[in-house]
């Protein structure tokens, strides 16, 4: 068994990025199912080790890490072979704004705590917070589009964070039955990220526990 422990729910797209990255850098971990629907995350063990109550939890080195840009940092600091990101200060800059358009502006707003606030505590309905959902998604791609390269990926000839945080985004995009017409590019560069193992074996679809 690894020692590294990837506390892990099939369709929490920040969990996704992780699985993403530690496929790309060809690290091998064992998933723990921490299951957001059933409360898993909240049980106080788990609350113990993450203040939080969120997943991702990477256990690494005898650490508890969390916070999935922060993992995947470690992890690109650790294994620098993919690199998520340049060394060229300008170029790491750009990545980082790129993947923050998907990892602070879209996500926050949209994850399943925000939705469930909307539905249980503001008695919105289903058919509004579907709205909600789409709405934040197509403010951020719309930025993100136009940020967007020609190249195959947003990291040029190979995937970068900011390819990291997109597929996830696009899962949910579709998920929501978003209108990704407005976005070739991104559409363009998913692709081409899902053409990838790395991503293939991530995706929710296949770490869903049957």
């Amino acid at each position: 068994m690894t020692d590294t422990i990837l506390f892990d729910y099939w369709r929490s797209s920040a969990s996704y990025r992780v699985r993403i990255a530690l496929n790309l850098k060809g690290v091998s971990y064992t998933s723990v199912n921490t299951s957001l629907l059933d409360g898993d995350q909240k049980a106080p063990a788990y609350v113990a080790r993450n203040p939080q109550g969120f997943v991702p939890m990477l256990v690494i080195d005898g650490h508890d890490l969390t916070q999935s840009l922060a993992i995947i940092d470690y992890l690109d600091a650790k294994y620098t072979d993919p690199p998520m990101v340049s060394r060229d200060p300008l170029e790491r800059a750009n990545t980082l704004a790129q993947a923050m358009v998907i990892a602070a502006d879209i996500h926050p707003v949209n994850n399943l705590r925000i939705l469930k606030y909307l539905k249980d505590e503001l008695g919105q309905e289903q058919d509004a917070i579907d709205r909600w959902y789409r709405h934040w998604i197509g403010e951020g791609f719309a930025a993100l589009e136009t940020m967007a390269p020609d190249s195959r990926f947003f990291g040029g000839d190979r995937p970068n964070l900011a390819d990291v945080c997109l597929v996830p985004q696009m899962a949910n995009a579709r998920r929501f039955a978003t209108d990704l017409g407005p976005f070739p590019r991104l559409v363009r560069i998913d692709a081409s990220c899902n053409e990838l193992e790395a991503f293939q074996k991530a995706a929710p679809e296949a770490v869903k526990p049957e």
